[in-house]
């Protein structure tokens, strides 16, 4: 038995022996380790140090970089540099490069994007902008850091308040991309600075002003000239990030900040549709604060307008929902100019007993047409997300209706899935919703006749498909 082993005596004198090796191998390495600890912390005593001490341990850079690295950050003008090939930008980038590939990234570089707005959604999508690569900013706002703000502003600091929101952005802009050629602006948008704050032909305007007028002002105004235009609605009083989505102005009815933009720009511009909005499908959690005076007495808000018509009253705001508005905004950016094509959900989506109904009339089609369902292996999920997320709730021969809500839930009594191409299998990559009547005439023509005699619409059946096909590996 063990016990009986190692009570014996003649093994006590080894036992001590392991004991006190042990404890002694152990005091030497508690010793070492401590003594490393403090060589290591002298290295560090230091900013001259910590860079060349970082530089050896980190994969792929140099210490000649860290170098220029902080040459850099001195810089009063942007340089003029091939971001793909120069050695800094190209490592700083990388992770985007392996993304969208070489070419998307140089289109990220030469793009020029103005954000309109630097609170909490506007200050997380230019500080997204700039980490992406884009080498050319336009950065508006009248407002200063309030010590409020920083529970949601993406760099400011306690330092910073007082200080211009475009100035701000700024300084902490050259310390991550210095390159960039960054114009900050403390103005304001209206029409007498429309011409100035959104010329030089940019490839994307922001906007993520809160004030109503102002909005609808940019919004217009973009459209008249042309400019692609994404618009921030609501992000106050909310607090889940799964209800967040982009959506045609048009179908975002849900949000009530959108819903009033969307009357206001029908009203006032003609304009309906073609819009992207970022929104919050959730009812707001709270509603705007009472006001009160500085000595705490009840008083009339419009007497303590700084600038007339926008509000003074506060609304409780989640630092982490504007964050996400805005890191949505970036993405959305980012990804078009690379033309990085993204399948996006609509923004009401149907309930389970639509899908299940869709997924049964495919395979009664199936039955119908070749006699047998063998060959449909999608389940109820895969078919809704043909529906949601290819097609959008919609008939591929109406891709272009702005209709939402309750417009797709009816339609949906008229659709059904059927083959795009009869000779292959009725895979996720190979199926097109139409209505029942657009299905049976699609079944009649062969796919070549099609091609032939619509290429347009073949095309973009074909682009969506291939997508989905690269998507969902089918």
């Amino acid at each position: 038995m063990p016990e009986l082993l190692f009570s014996s005596e003649k093994w006590k004198p080894a036992i001590l022996f392991v004991t006190i090796a042990s404890v002694s191998l152990l005091t030497t390495f508690v010793a070492s380790k401590r003594h490393r600890s403090k060589r290591d912390a002298e290295k560090l005593k230091d900013l001259n140090t910590i860079g060349p001490f970082f530089c050896t341990i980190q994969e792929g850079l140099q210490c000649q970089q860290y170098e220029e690295i902080q040459k850099r950050r001195s810089l009063d003008t942007s340089p003029d540099l091939d971001f793909i090939t120069d050695d800094i930008t190209s490592e700083q980038f990388t992770r985007n490069t392996q993304f969208y590939g070489e070419e998307g990234q140089k289109k990220v570089h030469e793009a020029m994007v103005i954000v309109i707005g630097l609170g909490g959604v506007g200050s997380h999508a230019a500080t997204m902008l700039l980490r992406a690569g884009v080498a050319k900013l336009r950065l508006i706002d009248f407002d200063q850091v309030s010590l409020s703000s920083l529970n949601r502003h993406a760099v400011a600091t306690r330092a910073d308040v007082g200080t211009p929101k475009a100035l701000c952005l700024q300084n902490h802009f050259k310390e991550i991309f210095p390159e960039c050629d960054i114009d900050a602006r403390v103005q304001m948008f209206d029409p007498s600075t429309a011409e100035e704050i959104l010329s030089g032909s940019p490839d994307f305007v922001l906007d993520c002003i809160d004030n109503i007028d102002t909005k609808i002002a940019l919004l217009a105004e973009c459209v008249r000239r042309g400019l692609k235009v994404l618009s921030a609605t609501g992000a106050g009083a909310r607090a889940d990030p799964t209800r967040i989505r982009v959506a045609d102005i048009s179908e975002s009815s849900v949000d009530p900040l959108s819903r009033s933009v969307r009357h206001r720009l029908r009203r006032y511009h003609n304009i309906t549709s073609g819009i992207p909005v970022v929104i919050s499908t959730e009812r707001p959690k709270a509603k705007l604060l009472p006001f009160s005076t500085p000595d705490g007495k009840e008083g009339n808000p419009l007497d303590y307008q700084v600038i007339p018509g926008f509000r003074v009253r506060t609304i409780p705001v989640l630092g982490t929902i504007p964050a996400i508005f805005g890191q949505v905004m970036a993405s959305y950016v980012i990804t078009s100019i690379a033309e990085l094509t993204v399948l996006t959900e609509p923004v009401v989506n149907l309930d389970v007993d639509h899908y299940a109904l869709l997924h049964q009339r495919l395979i009664d089609r199936e039955e119908l047409l070749f006699g047998t369902a063998s060959e449909v292996e999608l389940d109820k999920e895969e078919v809704a997300v043909v529906i949601r997320e290819i097609w959008r709730g919609r008939s591929a021969r109406n891709q272009g209706s702005r209709e939402g809500g309750r417009g797709i839930w009816n339609a949906m009594k008229m659709l059904t899935l059927t083959r795009w191409d009869v000779t292959k299998p009725p895979t996720m990559g190979n199926l097109v919703l139409l209505t029942f009547s657009e299905a049976e005439e699609h079944e009649a023509r062969p796919l070549h006749i099609l091609k032939k005699e619509e290429p347009d619409f073949y095309d973009m059946v074909e682009k969506k498909l291939s997508l989905a096909r690269k998507e969902f590996d089918c």
